[in-house]
């Protein structure tokens, strides 16, 4: 996802889901998808950010775009060069923008490209490919898309129960995850499903109702940066909450603000304070891709586990602003002289690290009734 799953947010994950050790996760790591084309011109430095990573983040995926076959193969080959594990081709964003350009959803109605672009991507990388597509274009075609996809033996493919029509206006369609798993059968690429998925018992849920091979989560991880930390068995308290906010956005400034907008953290700040419910109707219910998948993609090297057993992903604020009370034996508190909704406004009109900073240690004061 451009602009969401960037390095700072995926070592906030890494650090916080205890990524590489025991009962941690998520089993894999994608990056922001990046343009293929771009990777092939001028700008190529900048888009080299997209793909910086940390140690801590492997097995780690590339995804990247594009409709030229020669712009695929040169990307996939510096991709190969760059150390990540796997290269995922991005055939299912909706954006009007990428679409107009033959890429991402654009692909379903263009089978023969979208081979000749997998295969040159296998050639160029050289190691495993996977495909992150939807279920049809306008309707649904997997008795016609799928099987074009199966014929280039990609190492998974991760579908989105949505048409590219649907976007998100109707609920993810898992029964065409089942179909998508039967039809696989015997070619020995998995399939990855995605879509709607809240919390790992729900995703674990969705592999015995479908054999899937993996759940890929998105909106899920909004807020929740510890969601695949298995032995986590009480959700982090509000000052908790508040405070990874905090590292994550010094974090993005560091890493990243020489060539990000900082209002890109905003969709965060939202989701650390009200939680995954209370962030309705905001952006972040409109992503559809993912930076994890829960269970084991075994083609990629280096994973550590195979199987997500506990579900940490609580909804933390899934009632009315005023639920505030703290956990994990922290005393709860004179919550509250300001709410929720009243901090969040205030940080959305932050420009910086520091204002974020102060804004919360001043809720958080006056939440202690000092």
């Amino acid at each position: 996802m451009a602009d969401v799953t960037d390095e700072a947010f995926r070592q906030i994950i890494a650090k916080y889901s205890r990524h590489g050790e025991l009962g941690g996760g998520p089993d894999v790591f994608f990056t922001e998808f990046v343009s293929a084309d771009g990777l092939c011109s001028s700008g190529r430095n900048i888009l080299l950010r997209d793909l910086a990573y940390s140690e801590l983040e492997h097995p780690m995926v590339a995804q990247i775009f594009s409709s030229h076959p020669d712009h695929i193969f040169q990307a996939a080959e510096l991709v190969r060069s760059l150390g990540f594990d796997g290269l995922d081709l991005n055939m299912g964003c909706p954006d009007k923008g990428i679409e107009k350009q033959g890429s991402g959803a654009a692909h379903i109605k263009d089978p023969q490209l979208a081979q000749e672009i997998i295969r040159v991507a296998q050639q160029g990388f050289a190691g495993p490919v996977s495909i992150k597509t939807r279920i049809g274009y306008n309707q649904e075609t997997l008795d016609t898309w799928l099987p074009k996809l199966l014929e280039t033996q990609p190492a998974a493919i991760t579908i989105h129960a949505r048409t590219r029509k649907e976007m998100s206006l109707v609920p993810a369609r898992w029964e065409f995850i089942k179909k998508a798993v039967d039809m696989a059968q015997g070619s020995g690429t998995l399939i990855i499903g995605n879509g709607d998925v809240r919390d790992l018992d729900e995703a674990r849920e969705k592999v015995q109702t479908t054999g899937a091979d993996g759940i890929m989560l998105g909106r899920a991880i909004f807020g929740t940066p510890w969601l695949f930390d298995e032995t986590r068995v009480i959700s982090p308290s509000l000052y908790q909450r508040l405070e990874i906010m905090i590292e994550h956005t010094y974090l993005f400034e560091k890493l990243l603000s020489d060539i990000k907008d900082f209002s890109i953290m905003k969709k965060h700040f939202k989701a650390y304070v009200n939680g995954f419910d209370g962030a309705k109707g905001s952006s972040v219910n409109n992503l559809q891709d993912s930076p994890s998948a829960s269970r084991n993609l075994s083609p990629f090297p280096q994973s550590k586990t195979a199987h997500r057993t506990y579900s940490t992903a609580r909804n933390f604020f899934n009632q009315k602003d005023e639920i505030l009370q703290k956990s994990e034996g922290e005393s709860t508190g004179n919550y509250l002289r300001k709410s929720p909704k009243e901090l969040r406004i205030e940080l959305m009109a932050t420009q910086k690290a520091t204002e974020v900073e102060t804004i919360v240690r001043k809720f958080l004061k006056m939440g202690q009734g000092n």
